[in-house]
């Protein structure tokens, strides 16, 4: 057998020159008048100094990793520890980030060469009616096998491009999952707060059915002694029933925030039923670091993943300019066949060819201007989420910093009508004893204190749960990994690595602390 060879054209110049022609009609399909509209917004530029000040420290640092144990309870440092251990929350998270990073290492393959392998055999036998004899009523067999090799050269950075867009997609997909662990824990932090506010209208629910009692129990001596009558008996064992009803309700929300602390754990309902009162809370003082708002782009995890998005549609532009310009591709293949297989690995056998091609996009109906046009959106649309994004971080560092201000200075006031209340009540039992007032005096100054215990215990979780949403609201004390200026600026690879060693790493998502 002779052997058969498709050989590639042997010189350069005719490829060439269809790469210039190529060039110069490539202007049929232009991009045009197409060009994104959104511009991020430059953080300085949020003017939030008077809004900060009386708080900002220079020496003020942003939280810590751990920053819920400043609230000083060993019971929800634990509770915290077994959440971020595992939850389906952040399972999924996690799963995200593992797509994503596959997705970019797709994109990263396609910019690669690719050699594969075959083996075939196929085989006929033409009836003598359509072919005569020797091939007809003959069965006639081939087998082949072979080598093949391609290779896309990125002439204009398109494939480059797309992956980087997905590396920026996976960075996202990172610092989405450490949002996930901001978010379970300072919602465990916030549950917990609840909880420990329904134990402490519990006990003003105790303590208010302790003083009707009493309260009833004289009621009876003086009903005895013929100083009062049956309707002192009837008002203050409506007393003792209303406070007994505070009780039941106060007793009902604490099994809710226990449930709620369960399903946030991952766990069943019992769970919940483990959990013992919560300690004394303290709440941190409101300070913010001077630096706000420029350094909390570093530190708020949805902040960072709207920027890295920005980055991957920017990078998405730039794949879909650069499918309107000509693509080269070669290819080669180089193998064996024969009618015998005896003969397959002889030097007859040898079969081989391959070359260069070229394509070129001229007319398509508008699909690549409208796969722009689309790129073009994406980026707009992620430069809105990153800049609402960013101005919703500093309302809620400014609300939370605000309402923890308002709340210390609310909680003295509330002290102070508290302790008002408790000596007019004690003055009011004391001269009931002695027959100076009656009941109604008593009911009169016991329900103030009443309010004044039920708005302190409501004042000192609302206070609790704003040093929480600060601490949220300052990024938790992750340390994330942002796109640089440089990065916006100049196109460069995420962490401005060479563009073969900035693949994405899954380090945040395995993180055991947000």
């Amino acid at each position: 057998m002779t052997p058969t060879a498709l050989r590639p054209h042997r010189g350069l110049k005719p490829v060439l020159a269809a790469l210039a022609v190529a060039v110069l009609v490539a202007g049929c399909a232009s991009s045009r008048g197409l060009a994104p509209e959104g511009k991020p917004l430059d953080a300085d530029s949020l003017q939030a100094q008077r809004s900060l000040s009386g708080a900002a420290a220079s020496d003020a640092a942003f939280p810590a990793q751990d920053w819920w144990t400043s609230l000083g309870d060993a019971q929800l440092n634990a509770l915290i520890a077994e959440a971020l251990a595992g939850t389906p929350n952040l399972d999924a998270a996690d799963a995200r980030v593992r797509q994503a990073i596959a997705q970019a290492g797709l994109a990263d393959a396609a910019r690669k060469p690719t050699v594969g392998a075959a083996a075939q055999y196929s085989g006929v036998q033409l009836p003598e009616t359509l072919a005569p004899p020797p091939i007809g009523g003959s069965y006639q067999g081939v087998g082949i096998l072979n080598l093949s090799f391609s290779y896309t050269f990125d002439l204009w950075g398109g494939e480059r491009a797309r992956w980087q867009a997905a590396v920026g997609q996976a960075r996202a997909a990172e610092v989405d999952a450490q949002a996930a662990r901001l978010t379970l824990s300072s919602g465990i932090a916030r549950t917990y707060v609840a909880l420990a506010q329904a134990f402490a209208a519990h006990d003003v629910a105790l303590a208010d059915h302790e003083r009707a009692s009493e309260l009833l129990d004289l009621g009876r001596q003086r009903v005895a002694a013929g100083l009062d009558n049956q309707l002192q008996i009837r008002q203050a064992e409506s007393a003792v029933a209303s406070a007994q009803q505070q009780i039941q309700a106060s007793e009902h929300e604490i099994e809710v925030a226990r449930n709620a602390l369960a399903a946030l754990l991952g766990k069943g309902p019992d769970r919940g039923r483990d959990i013992a009162q919560p300690g004394l809370l303290a709440a941190a003082s409101p300070n913010v670091p001077s630096v706000v708002p420029s350094e909390l782009l570093g530190h708020r995890p949805d902040v960072v993943a709207a920027r890295w998005r920005v980055e991957a549609s920017q990078q998405g532009i730039k794949a879909s300019k650069a499918a309107f310009y000509p693509t080269v591709n070669l290819v080669a293949i180089a193998g064996v066949a024969a009618g015998n297989l005896g003969d397959l690995f002889s030097s007859d056998a040898l079969i081989y060819g391959g070359g260069p091609a070229l394509t070129l996009p001229i007319f398509d109906g508008g699909r690549l201007r409208n796969q722009l046009a689309r790129s073009d959106a994406d980026y707009d649309l992620a430069v809105a989420s990153y800049n609402q994004t960013l101005v919703g971080a500093l309302r809620e560092v400014a609300d939370a910093l605000h309402a923890a201000r308002s709340l210390d200075g609310q909680i003295v006031s509330a002290t102070q009508a508290r302790d008002a209340a408790q000596d007019a009540w004690k003055i009011a039992t004391a001269r009931y004893r002695a027959g100076l007032g009656t009941q109604l005096d008593v009911l009169a100054a016991q329900r103030p204190l009443l309010e004044a215990d039920r708005i302190l215990t409501v004042l000192r979780a609302q206070r609790l749960a704003a040093s929480i949403d600060l601490d949220r609201a300052l990024g938790g004390g992750l340390a994330l990994n942002a796109p640089g200026s440089d990065t916006a600026s100049n196109n460069a690879a995420p962490n401005n690595a060479a563009p073969d060693s900035a693949a994405p790493n899954n380090d945040f998502a395995k993180a055991p602390t947000p």
